[in-house]
């Protein structure tokens, strides 16, 4: 009875029995052959691929529109809202901050980001970020959440929650591929640090006793083993006899499938691999176009998230309407000066925008008469060309007569 009013209402039984990756994750437990989060973090190209992602996002203007009734859009600075996001969300977390790690938990959690705005008088005062796991969400067969610190129910207006494709994170859904490029990575550090050089078997055609064993084991070991003694000259003694170990073909393309799970890791993510600086196939002319993808395709899709469930959050459902949060994506999409100005100059002259557009693009001060449109490659005040230069003015009848 019990289970099928669980089931009507939508709440979910969590279950140590069949306990998902993140579940495990709480008590530091793992599913088999998969290492814990806090080593696939470690894997390098799993946190460039997450810093690339949240820092990225985090280092945007954040500005809050007000749209009129024509649908124009103009910046509110003095809304409360703008005054939060301006600086710092409280006292002890900067707006950079707060949205990179919304953005680092949705990536490593399947719980998303999350975070509590506390009010007063109706509006957002501070907007507090709790360590995952603190914050519990549960959903309804509707797909409505419902939040909890332990066991204090939250009013869903008052969270913000950036959540990944599929609700689950794009490190949980990647975890196979981690747990590879970690274990190829210490193979690689084992290598290195342990590893006898040469490399063989040794073979001993008297029979030999543990303490033997062991005693020859640990010689050897001090002898030529580490990087340190590698290339050192072996000894051998009761006419023992060496073999040298061949590769496999997967020892001999260790690098390349080192290299592989780069490229693995990077499609969780839907990171280009340049950005990981996997640059075997980096060129200058597709270069430029991973710069893009990665803003087009990996970006993007977080800032719209961002910009909604800020929006849903910070305000009220009156204010929705009217207003809207905005990340300025200018910074990210910005060419040379060159290229800019070029660009800049062709739209003054094209009359799609005028000049202090163009001098608030660049960061400049606007100046008196910049807001008129026009082609400003054009000289309209030139003089006539038929019109005959100073110098060749003929003397007047009087200087004539002089003459």
């Amino acid at each position: 009875m019990f289970d099928r009013l669980k089931s009507a209402f939508g709440f979910e039984a969590k279950t140590l029995a069949d306990p998902s990756p993140e579940l495990l994750s709480l008590f530091g437990g793992t599913l088999p052959g998969l290492i814990p989060r806090a080593q696939a973090i470690d894997v390098p190209v799993v946190n460039t691929a997450i810093r690339a992602i949240s820092e990225a996002a985090a280092t945007l203007n954040i500005k809050v529109v007000r749209i009129g009734d024509d649908g124009t859009e103009t910046d509110d600075p003095q809304h409360p809202v703008a005054k939060l996001l301006n600086d710092h969300v409280n006292d002890w977390t900067s707006t950079f901050e707060m949205v990179r790690d919304l953005v680092v938990q949705a990536l490593t959690y399947d719980a998303g980001g999350i975070a509590w705005i506390n009010r007063v008088d109706g509006k957002p005062h501070e907007i507090i970020m709790y360590q995952p796991g603190v914050i519990s969400v549960v959903y309804a067969n509707t797909g409505e959440p419902s939040y909890k610190i332990g066991d204090k129910p939250l009013d869903a207006a008052d969270i913000i929650h950036l959540r990944s494709a599929f609700n689950r994170s794009p490190l949980t859904m990647a975890m196979k591929a981690i747990s590879v490029a970690w274990h190829l990575e210490s193979h690689a550090h084992n290598l290195f640090k342990k590893g006898a050089r040469p490399g063989g078997v040794i073979k001993f055609k008297k029979t030999m006793g543990d303490e033997g064993l062991k005693k020859m084991k640990a010689g050897w070991r001090a002898a030529f083993s580490g990087s340190d003694n590698a290339g050192e000259t072996a000894v051998l003694w009761d006419d023992a006899d060496f073999q040298q170990l061949t590769l496999n073909s997967t020892d001999s393309q260790f690098l390349e499938n080192r290299k592989f799970q780069i490229i693995e890791i990077c499609r969780a993510f839907r990171l280009p691999p340049g950005m990981a600086y996997e640059l075997d196939r980096v060129t200058y002319n597709n270069g430029e176009q991973q710069g893009q993808e990665f803003l087009s395709y990996s970006l993007e899709p977080w800032l719209h998230a961002l910009e909604t469930c800020l929006r849903r959050a910070l305000f009220s459902a009156d204010d929705r309407s009217s207003y809207r949060i905005v990340f300025d994506r200018d910074d990210l999409t910005r060419a040379s000066l060159t290229e800019r100005a070029t660009a800049i100059n062709s739209l003054i002259a094209s009359e799609t925008i005028n000049p202090n557009t163009g001098r608030d693009w660049l960061g400049l001060q606007p100046y008196v008469g910049g807001e008129k449109y026009g082609n400003r490659n054009i000289n309209v005040t030139a003089p006539d060309k038929a019109a005959k230069p100073a110098n060749d003015v003929p003397p007047k009848p009087d200087e004539r007569a002089a003459a």
